[in-house]
């Protein structure tokens, strides 16, 4: 993928810690969720009176700075990272969603995508200017709101269809909620004066938060100062954590069912060298998810690891784009090569996954100019021929390489001497996990909540 994947549907951060920066615990909790979303930043506080937001377009570190912070006090607060799958990128449409009813106020976070927007839409009446599912969902649970946000959350979430996991507050309450497949995650974690909630177990780590549970799918759990509550909303049909989780979209340093994703793609890379060998000198990652795997597809076959591909970590998605006769010069925003580390070697190229196949090309042309003798690339997923209507921007087919195209033309567009993926069945059985555990909807088009006759847009809200 190369540094130009497929983006998830966001991070989510949540604390309830009376007596603690709560606002700098978020921050720093954002901060290792970054990968999650690059386009808005932003968290709402409250200081048992009222709930302050503050968001904007940009990175964590570009939205807030000490002077922020300091403004953000009080003893809850729930953040937010975004990538937009619904909605365009613009500054109504960052998180958390704000509202109120006049007395009480709510804020809210969502990472995941909901297939019934235009529906909710009809139920929910239009409200201000953001286009988001997210938003939406505020609107409805703020027209409750006069019950209590808990009572309001119990109503409103058993008529929502597809991935989401929220962090929800009031003035006083932090909420967490999942939805009933488990698509999209959120853990729970323990700190000396409460808990946190956040997408991925890295950043209960970082903010030296003890890791508690998941929040189990067709849950809501709420944090206050009666402790932690459990309110089971609807009943778990199935769970189906997102597959791509492991593949891609979590930090290696994170656990998911318990695993270890660093262990579980290293596996990947072993069971690969199993599946599809290569005759080769040096294997190589493409950084940053390639590692992991990488390193377990040098230990099954053999062959040394190696660097041959750098990667720019503090590019983001950034907001100035190269002319169109910089980009002819070949500027190289994000990854560079090591030509001394590849000149005349026969390379085997570890990538997570292929999407659209314009990046892997490139990338394929740039190992080549750097000198590279042979690239056989090995892919530690299998051929994404479905899109995702759970959150990740792949929504059509007609963007996806390998939706009507064999693996031998994938092979031919990208420019390697050999291509091969990953099964279906090895990459399940690398995370320990049956295979009914998880949503495999874009690898075998089997999706656990159905989407309805028409495929949802991206765009849903802004063309109703």
């Amino acid at each position: 993928m190369g540094g130009e994947g497929p983006r998830e549907a966001c991070g989510l951060f949540g604390v309830w810690a009376p007596g603690e920066d709560v606002a700098r615990l978020t921050y720093f909790g954002l901060f290792s969720l970054q990968h999650r979303g690059q386009e808005s930043a932003g968290m709402a506080v409250s200081d048992g009176e009222r709930i302050l937001v503050y968001r904007e377009l940009g990175l964590v570190s570009q939205v807030f700075d000490e002077r922020t912070l300091a403004t953000l006090q009080g003893n809850l607060c729930i953040g937010h990272t975004r990538y937009s799958t619904t909605g365009s990128t613009t500054w109504d449409n960052a998180q958390p969603s704000f509202k109120t009813n006049g007395q009480r106020g709510l804020a809210l976070g969502h990472n995941g995508n909901l297939v019934n927007t235009a529906e909710l839409a009809g139920i929910a009446g239009r409200r201000g200017p953001a286009t988001t599912d997210s938003d939406l969902v505020a609107a409805m649970l703020a027209r409750q709101l006069d019950r209590g946000l808990e009572a309001a959350a119990l109503e409103v979430l058993p008529l929502l269809s597809g991935a989401f996991s929220f962090v929800l507050m009031d003035e006083r309450t932090v909420f967490g909620a999942r939805d009933p497949h488990g698509i999209r995650p959120l853990a729970i974690g323990r700190l000396p004066s409460g808990y946190c909630l956040a997408s991925e177990t890295c950043a209960l780590d970082v903010v030296g938060a003890t890791y508690v549970r998941e929040v189990e799918p067709g849950e809501l759990v709420s944090i206050d100062d009666r402790g932690i509550r459990s309110m089971p909303y609807a009943e778990p049909p199935r769970q189906a954590l997102c597959l791509f989780e492991f593949v891609y979209l979590a930090r290696a340093d994170s656990r998911m069912y318990g695993r270890s994703v660093h262990e579980t793609r290293r596996e990947m890379g072993r069971r690969l060298a199993g599946e599809s060998p290569a005759d080769a000198d040096l294997v190589i990652p493409i950084p940053d998810t390639g590692f992991s795997a990488a390193q377990g597809f040098a230990e099954g076959s053999g062959i040394p690891f190696g660097e041959g591909v750098i990667k720019n970590r503090y590019i983001g998605r950034t907001f100035i784009e190269p002319t169109p006769a910089l980009r002819q010069r070949g500027v190289k925003l994000k990854l560079n090569s090591l030509p001394e580390a590849i000149r005349g070697k026969r390379l085997v190229v570890v990538d997570d996954s292929i999407v659209r196949g314009t990046t892997t090309r490139q990338i394929v042309q740039m190992l080549r100019d750097a000198g590279a003798a042979e690239i056989h690339l090995r892919i530690v997923s299998p051929p994404i021929r479905w899109p995702c209507f759970y959150g990740i921007d792949m929504s059509t087919r007609q963007e996806l390489i390998a939706a009507g195209s064999a693996v031998e033309d994938v092979r031919v567009f990208v420019g390697a001497d050999s291509l091969a993926y990953l099964s279906l069945e090895a990459l399940v059985a690398s995370t320990r996990a049956p295979k009914a555990a998880f949503c495999r909807a874009c690898f075998d088009g089997e999706y656990p909540i159905s989407v309805g006759e028409e495929e949802p847009s991206k765009f849903v809200l802004e063309t109703l």
